[in-house]
């Protein structure tokens, strides 16, 4: 399928060819033998493991300064709404200017907002309303932040290592998933949760130097792109034109609204169900980012990206949450959250991977921002609906809704894509491990 507009170099613009043999286990790890992504990568770890001790504390001290859980969804609103409505612009920025300049200023940013957060808390003094001012702020910074750094990994690594790196960039987010939680609610207990903002503080700082330390002379930088009218157009159409790109994002936006409003519900379980507290909450959450670390490691073993891959695996979240609404104790949950987090990782990694991979470079800062939009907008949204659901049906219930829809929705793109011939849905009662599947239908 043919771009918006004719690029003025196709070589620089070109999709990137797919691998189409399993990589060997010796290249599971293979984009950090580039210099400048193990510094990036480096860094990326240790900030992700203070990005998780913050959301934990946060969520946490809003849940005990509010005893309510609407308060944490509208938290998680203030924090993503941003993206909903702006998220485009940041989109143009990142292929408009110096990706690695615009993470320079938004990891400075963020450093200031957790370090403001880290004094009230220290202090006595911080407010529900203090939280969400400052979320709104960070969703602000997070709209500049997450397409440059989505693009940049390709000017870090090139696009032969591309779809590694996005799995390794995975793989690091849900291992700073394991520890950060797991650190944050000790921390909480021990000597509270305002610590786990001055965390943040300074590994921001350790980002920013760390962009600083990458050499410039090894970016694969691509030239950007001329100020023009009817930029952000283009890449709307771009996107809506490619089935690999637009099916994934509505499948997204669906996971997102509904799944990935998980922490609340977590919270929820923590604090009422099992009654577990705060080290319970960050138990769960670390229990998650082991499934979603396993899964995201397993997408660097996939030969092949599909659409059908993609909807399997957002199906198979949906179905795995519905279990949990039935568990009976904390372990029994905890174990089904294990699972939740392997299925929800192999769906978000192989999405990103088949969108960013379908799209030339030239315009993948904006395609990229429009998927993120979805994504993180979409969290916007699910945040205040799951916790008001969890307070009103009970959080059971909400467990059941937060499964039942993304199952419901990859079901009927399967279906559609069926109908267009792409795909066809196939029953097997007979298979214990594959009762329903998905498989490309026949030529001819």
């Amino acid at each position: 399928m043919t771009p918006p507009s004719t690029p003025q170099n196709p070589a620089l613009t070109a999709p990137i060819n797919l691998v189409t043999t399993r990589p060997p286990w010796s290249q599971t790890f293979s984009s950090l033998k580039i210099r400048n992504y193990r510094i990036f990568a480096s860094a990326n770890l240790l900030a992700v493991i203070a990005v998780w001790m913050q959301r934990v504390a946060q969520d946490w001290m809003v849940l005990e300064l509010s005893g309510s859980v609407t308060a944490v969804g509208i938290t998680v609103f203030m924090q993503f709404i941003p993206s909903l409505v702006l998220m485009p612009l940041g989109g143009i920025l990142a292929d408009r200017y110096s990706k690695r300049l615009i993470l320079m200023i938004s990891q400075g940013s963020a450093g200031v907002l957790a370090a403001v957060m880290a004094v009230l808390a220290l202090t006595g003094h911080l407010q529900v309303w203090h939280i969400y001012v400052i979320a709104f702020i960070l969703g602000l910074v997070v709209v500049a932040d997450q397409p440059a750094r989505q693009v940049f990994v390709n000017e870090l690594v090139g696009p032969a290592q591309l779809r590694n790196a996005i799995s390794l960039n995975s793989s690091i987010f849900q291992l700073g998933g394991m520890i950060g939680p797991a650190v944050s609610g000790v921390m909480i207990m021990a000597i509270g949760g305002g610590w786990a903002f001055a965390a943040n503080a300074m590994a921001c700082a350790v980002t920013v130097v760390s962009l600083i330390l990458i050499r410039s002379n090894e970016l694969v930088v691509m030239p950007p792109v001329k100020r023009a009218k009817g930029q952000l157009q283009e890449g709307f159409r771009y996107a809506l034109r490619k089935p690999t790109i637009f099916w994934p994002a509505m499948m997204a936006a669906v996971f997102a609204i509904f799944g990935l409003s998980l922490p609340v519900l977590m919270a929820a379980y923590a604090n009422d169900v099992f009654d577990a507290g705060a080290g319970g909450y960050g138990l769960l959450n670390t229990l998650v980012a082991l499934g979603a670390l396993c899964g995201a490691l397993a997408s660097t073993r996939v030969a092949t990206l599909r659409l059908r891959g993609v909807m399997m695996a957002a199906g198979a979240y949906g179905v795995i949450l519905m279990i949990a609404s039935l568990a009976p104790n904390m372990v029994t949950f905890g174990t089904v959250m294990v699972m939740a987090g392997f299925a929800s990782l192999l769906f978000l990694t192989s999405a990103n991977q088949l969108v960013q991979m379908s799209t030339n470079v030239m315009i993948r800062g904006r395609v990229m921002s429009l998927y993120i939009m979805v994504l993180i907008g979409g969290q916007a949204l699910g945040g205040p609906l799951m916790g008001s659901l969890a307070e009103n049906w009970g959080v059971q219930w909400a467990m059941v809704v937060a499964g039942g829809m993304p199952a419901l929705a990859a079901l009927v793109i399967a279906i559609v894509l069926a109908k267009r011939g792409q795909l066809t849905l196939r029953f097997n009662l007979r298979s214990a491990r594959h009762p329903v599947f998905i498989e490309a239908r026949a030529a001819g």
